[in-house]
């Protein structure tokens, strides 16, 4: 973990107040190493390989600066998905293993892609630079970040390693995921849905989503946001969209078919 963090604060600390889009790709590959070094990702190349087919659909509608996306799944049962900049996006298998059907992954990471394209995840790493370095290093060099509250900020796992979002990021990444989805020839409405299952989650085992909501302000009028959004669409364009398939559900049982995640180091 300190790796991962000395390695973040050295990208961040480079980079300054401009980042330009090469910048934000060389900063992404070498975060999403130090990343890829200190979580436990999903090896099945089933799995990955689907995870990468279903976001690439999104990405190459959603994105037009050349970049070459790359989905991971974290072997984490912790409900949380989460983007680097240069177009590494990581969702929890926690997450997945929630979904009901492919639209509602898919509108997790069309907002994740969002959040790159949108550049959410540099302007974080810039605000860093200016603000939270200091915090940083106290988690590496002291204990504060055992404590809980310093868990929900920079946690391993695959859960938050940047700071939280601002209501005005998750609502346009949100109407980016809207507008991508339906580009991807993908059903909207599981965006909605999922959060949805999200907030109920909360309601019954708050635990098993602090991490994704202590990077993601997710409130009941996110979901009415999203479903004003959706109903401006067509409806015969929605109903020409795909909400499940097959290969979906078989990947979700794969998915469900792992053995039980490691235990957080």
């Amino acid at each position: 973990m300190k790796r991962l963090l000395l390695g973040f604060v050295a990208v961040v600390t480079l980079t300054g107040c401009g980042v330009s889009a090469q910048q934000e790709m060389e900063m992404g590959a070498q975060t999403a190493q130090e990343i890829n070094s200190q979580i436990p990702l999903v090896r099945d190349p089933e799995i990955n390989r689907y995870i990468n087919v279903l976001g690439d659909s999104l990405a190459r509608v959603a994105d037009n600066r050349g970049i070459d996306y790359t989905f991971y799944v974290v072997d984490a049962p912790e409900v949380n998905a989460f983007a680097v900049p240069g177009g590494y996006v990581y969702v929890n298998r926690g997450l997945i293993e929630r979904t009901r059907n492919m639209s509602q992954l898919a509108g997790v990471l069309g907002h994740e892609i969002g959040h790159v394209v949108l550049r959410h995840s540099v302007q974080q790493m810039e605000q860093m630079q200016q603000a939270q370095v200091g915090v940083t290093l106290a988690c590496i060099l002291t204990s504060i970040c055992q404590s809980q509250a310093g868990q929900a900020a920079i946690n391993v796992g695959g859960t938050a390693l940047f700071a939280k979002f601002s209501r005005d990021d998750e609502r346009e990444a949100d109407q980016q995921a809207v507008t991508t989805t339906v580009r991807a020839g993908i059903n909207p409405n599981g965006i909605p849905e999922m959060f949805e299952i999200l907030l109920a989650e909360r309601s019954r085992n708050p635990g098993a989503v602090d991490s994704w909501f202590s990077t993601h302000p997710l409130e009941e009028d996110r979901i009415a946001q999203t479903r004003a959004m959706i109903s401006k669409i067509d409806p015969a364009v929605l109903r020409t969209l795909t909400t499940d398939t097959q290969g979906y559900q078989t990947f979700k049982r794969r998915v469900q078919a792992l053995p039980a995640s490691p235990r957080t180091r």
